[in-house]
């Protein structure tokens, strides 16, 4: 899984391309933590755009990170589902927690 961190001004743009599976699920919580505590940002938006396979490691992260930058009173967001994917995140009630989006200019806004 690679990652590609962006920053819009106060917020932390996430790019994940790959496979988010219990495989790469440590190496990404790993690194998504230590860019947030770099930075100091506590709203993030995940770009699922190049996510081409997730299983429950990924919601794992997911929710963790939700977690992590809710304790700074923060925000979390997801754009660019897939729709395979997405079925993933209804499936585990992340919907009921995080905001979907359909681009990252409409998850700008709001932010």
């Amino acid at each position: 899984m690679q990652l590609i961190f962006e920053r819009k001004d106060d917020v932390l743009i996430v790019k994940l391309m790959g496979e988010l599976d219990h495989h790469s699920a440590e190496e990404v919580r790993i690194k998504i933590d230590n860019k947030i505590d770099e930075t100091g940002l506590n709203k993030v938006i995940f770009d699922f755009a190049g996510v081409n396979f997730m299983d429950s490691s990924g919601i794992g992260v997911i929710i963790g990170r939700y977690k992590k930058v809710k304790d700074f009173n923060g925000k979390v967001a997801i754009i660019n589902l897939r729709p395979h994917i997405k079925k993933i995140f209804e499936l585990g009630g992340l919907f009921k927690i995080i905001k979907e989006y359909d681009n990252l200019q409409k998850a700008l806004l709001e932010f």
